[in-house]
């Protein structure tokens, strides 16, 4: 799913390289997350990243000496990182667990509507087409993915669900909201995202909780 709002746009650069080495290496990993959330890991090189992070070459291969690929799982992590800390704050925010997730999709229709449709989920926009050729980076996905289902199954475990049905949801939830919100990319709408969250709400709210569960 999206992360927090990216500052540059495709054909920007990145702020002029900070003092410090670990400014520079955070610099670059969320440049390459940004370019690999837009053009796909096969779709962006090197140089670019170097250029639009202000970065020289020796810089990347110092802080990446597996090159590209090394890059990209530190980029699925920071999107990883950043998704989980705003998959926490909406679940933190809303009691209910239905509502907390009707809340998160509106809030990810409202970001891709603002980016143009450019910027979904970074994970998977790194991940896919790769992950047969490349299992650094599908373990990272699939790392990234169990945390977002971890967040969820432990909002609905704290509502009263069964670790089953808590655990089987969670996995629902998640898969749900990736499928959709890709479909709200290609379609250039937030109806995918909006159905999405209105339906999974409603599923939730069919479980039994509490001494019902029992």
């Amino acid at each position: 799913m999206q992360t927090k709002t990216q500052q540059s746009r495709p054909g920007q650069s990145e702020p002029a390289a900070e003092a410090s080495p670990l400014g520079t290496r955070e610099r670059i990993v969320r440049t390459a997350s940004r370019l690999m959330q837009r053009q796909g890991y096969d779709g962006t090189g090197i140089k670019q990243i170097s250029t639009e992070a202000g970065a020289t070459l020796g810089s990347m291969y110092h802080f990446f000496p597996g090159g590209k690929q090394e890059l990209a799982v530190a980029a699925i992590r920071h999107g990883d990182a950043e998704f989980i800390d705003i998959l926490g704050a909406v679940l933190a925010a809303e009691p209910d667990p239905g509502a907390a997730i009707r809340a998160l999709t509106r809030s990810l229709a409202e970001g891709l509507r603002a980016s143009d449709w450019a910027d979904g989920c970074p994970v998977t926009a790194t991940a896919l087409g790769t992950a047969a050729g490349l299992p650094d980076i599908q373990a990272a996905a699939a790392e990234a993915f169990a945390h977002w289902r971890e967040a969820v199954r432990a909002k609905l475990i704290e509502a009263g669900l069964t670790e089953t049905d808590a655990r089987e949801l969670a996995h629902t939830v998640i898969s749900t909201l990736e499928g959709a919100e890709l479909a709200a990319q290609v379609t250039r709408s937030e109806e995918p995202l909006l159905l999405a969250g209105a339906h999974l709400t409603r599923l939730i709210d069919t479980y039994p909780r509490g001494a019902d569960a029992g």
